[in-house]
């Protein structure tokens, strides 16, 4: 992977950054897709915000080496900390977990006025995702479920609108993604009926101990995802 040919994972995610955009990538590690995205012409500019000081020094080699410390600033800062009101109108958060992305949304929404576009790959816990873009007036406008070296991954794209049109059902699409559910791909059966083997492994464990109050309330949140799951299989 480099600025020119990124993951199947990270490409997906770039396809959705729009035309001329000034993009904040946060978490942004090597800033691959930054540079990806300003080479293809996705972006005119771009922030990269990292945490920790070795995927920050790496990011900035990256920049230097591929020439464009002009236009994509990296920056060091915890979240969108990174970024100013205003100063970018997309962003990316991708390879972290759904509760973090959420958390990160949720600690910088001051951050968010002027951004028209949010591109998010959780990787575990995308329904938390859903969950507070539809609580926060975000409204989820595509979707995508992808395979890559064993694993799944799920894209989730937002922009400002009304959380909850793209629900019918909302209780399992959170859960499953309203889009996703509808398409039902290859990749998605495979992710849900290993999910629910995997479940009802845990059902059958618990059924074999103690009734304890604890027990009981994760069997029957068990029971509900189960079903879910089983008449979205269909």
């Amino acid at each position: 992977m480099n600025e020119f040919r990124l993951s199947k994972r990270l490409e997906t995610v770039a396809s959705f950054i729009p035309k001329g955009a000034k993009l904040a990538d946060i978490g942004s590690d090597h800033a691959y897709l930054p540079c990806y995205a300003y080479l293809h012409g996705y972006i005119i500019k771009a922030v990269a915000g990292e945490v920790a000081d070795g995927p920050l020094r790496s990011a900035k080699q990256q920049v230097e080496r591929t020439g464009l410390k002009d236009v994509i600033s990296v920056r060091k800062g915890d979240g969108l900390e990174v970024i100013q009101s205003g100063e970018v109108d997309c962003i990316t958060i991708a390879g972290m977990g759904g509760t973090l992305i959420a958390n990160i949304l949720e600690a910088g929404k001051d951050k968010l006025s002027g951004v028209k576009r949010l591109i998010l790959q959780p990787n575990v816990g995308a329904h938390i995702v859903r969950k507070w873009l539809m609580d926060h007036d975000w409204e989820l406008i595509a979707e995508r479920i992808l395979e890559e070296e064993g694993k799944i991954y799920e894209v989730l794209v937002a922009e400002k609108g009304d959380g909850k049109r793209p629900y019918e059902n909302i209780e399992t699409e959170l859960l499953l993604g309203p889009f996703l559910l509808k398409e039902k791909n290859a990749v998605f059966l495979k992710k849900w009926r290993h999910e629910l083997a995997h479940w009802k492994q845990i059902y059958r464990q618990l059924n074999e101990k103690a009734e304890t109050e604890s027990a009981v309330a994760k069997k029957q949140e068990l029971e509900k995802k189960m079903k879910m799951v089983e008449e979205a299989l269909r």
